[in-house]
């Protein structure tokens, strides 16, 4: 009886071996992709949709076999639009789910508090918003707009198309607006600009009382200048603001608004009316027309099952990141990092407005820039657009600090590189 217990013992430890490697093997047959993108809060209106884009993005690629022969797993967090714990859920996705790849943030301050978590653990993260620049980092690419592809198009645009001649810079209380407005102050200044013309604003997250700001825009804009409202207001705070601008009557034709953060998903909240014409400046609207972008909408609408979802650019910026990932995983045929970072540079991929992005050595992208005046459904009429594609560039041209600094993660390995001064400052992977 005995022997026999110890038979069945020793059996049971066999298999439980058999079990833990067949479990480890299974696990080894997955590459994990992260997505840290904020599904409750005043960030949820806009971020909810890239994760959904992410998972829409591994589907298909599974659909196709996988990657490298193994399946892509979604490993999804909910940083619920709390600036800190999106470094906490970084480090979560990093070290306790070994993710190979990250697609996540919307805020500007939610990809500074995560940046130090990735650069610490050699995590690599992609950024699908358009934001201030002033950063470049080995461990981010940055596939939103930087402010030469977004911010400084939509100011020549109002000068030189409309005749602004008086400015409002509104923008939500974070790094990203304030340092954009600073880019755009300078940049204003720089044209002829006076001090006097340009009135700036910032209201927090969530902000919901717009009476009194919107009320302060009207009367500015009463002194005989045309005058046009530059918007950095980002998340659900956009919801009130549109909703004063008419009630207090502001139309497009006395003051104009140009939005850098609304895009269709915000606008498919509100009765979009009182806002006709109305303008914002981004890389990709839905209403473009041609094959790729039709596609793009007819695979996202069957994915999400609901024909009356749109799209917008922060979910073009994904869809360049997430089939330029794993074209550089195919080239590197490797997850690993350090080796995706340097496939990654000069790969390409098509963008939905019908042209090719390329990966520049700084991390960004090349892009078409668009401004698109909004439509009664809610939709974007494009009413300008470059010639060609914009390189986006890291670090300003506008602003003292950094106009002599470059970034270059292949032949100067540095991402904010002084070329006067011939240093590398900040992280340096020499």
């Amino acid at each position: 009886m005995s022997n026999w217990i110890k038979k069945i013992a020793s059996s049971a430890l066999v298999i439980t071996a058999m079990l833990g490697l067949s479990l480890s093997v299974q696990a080894g047959n997955t590459i994990k992709v992260g997505v840290l993108h904020s599904l409750s809060g005043t960030m949820a209106i806009s971020e909810t949709t890239l994760k959904d884009t992410v998972l829409m993005m591994i589907e298909e690629q599974n659909k196709k076999g996988g990657l490298l022969g193994k399946k892509l797993e979604a490993v999804v967090v909910d940083p619920a639009s709390n600036w800190p714990l999106f470094a906490e859920k970084a480090r979560e996705l990093l070290q306790k789910n070994k993710v190979d790849v990250v697609f996540g943030c919307w805020t500007s301050v939610s990809r500074k508090s995560v940046l130090p978590v990735f650069e610490e653990l050699n995590g690599l993260l992609f950024y699908p918003v358009q934001y201030e620049g002033e950063e470049s980092s080995k461990n981010v690419f940055y596939t939103g707009a930087a402010p030469n592809q977004q911010a400084i198009p939509a100011v020549d645009y109002l000068m030189n198309e409309i005749g602004v001649k008086r400015w409002v810079l509104a923008g939500t209380d974070y790094v990203y607006p304030r340092t954009t407005n600073k880019i755009l102050e300078a940049y204003l200044k720089h044209k002829g600009v006076k001090a006097k013309d340009i009135m700036i604003n910032y209201t927090p997250f969530g902000h919901s009382d717009w009476q009194s700001i919107v009320s302060d825009i009207k009367k500015f804009g009463s002194k005989g200048k045309k005058t046009a409202v530059v918007s950095t207001i980002n998340g659900d705070a956009n919801v009130p603001f549109y909703k004063e601008l008419g009630n207090q009557g502001v139309s497009a034709e006395n003051i104009p608004v140009v939005a850098f953060s609304v895009g269709e998903e915000e606008l498919s909240g509100i009765d979009t009316k009182p806002l006709v014409g109305h303008l914002a400046a981004w890389n990709y609207f839905m209403s473009v027309d041609n094959k790729e972008n039709a596609a793009f909408i007819k695979k996202w609408k069957t994915f999400i099952k609901d024909k009356n979802r749109v799209t917008n650019d922060p979910m073009e910026a994904t869809y360049i990141g997430f089939n330029m990932w794993v074209k550089a995983v195919q080239k590197a045929k490797t997850t690993d990092v350090d080796a995706v970072e340097k496939a990654m540079i000069g790969i390409k991929t098509p963008n939905l407005t019908g042209g090719m992005a390329e990966m520049l050595p700084n991390h960004h992208l090349t892009k078409p820039v668009l401004i698109g005046e909004i439509q009664e459904d809610g939709q974007f009429d494009v009413v300008w657009e470059t010639e060609g594609l914009v390189p986006g560039d890291a670090w300003s041209d506008h602003l003292p600090g950094s106009k002599d600094v470059v970034s270059d993660w292949v032949k100067l390995k540095c991402g904010n590189y002084n070329t006067k001064t011939k240093k590398c400052s900040g992280q340096n992977f020499k």
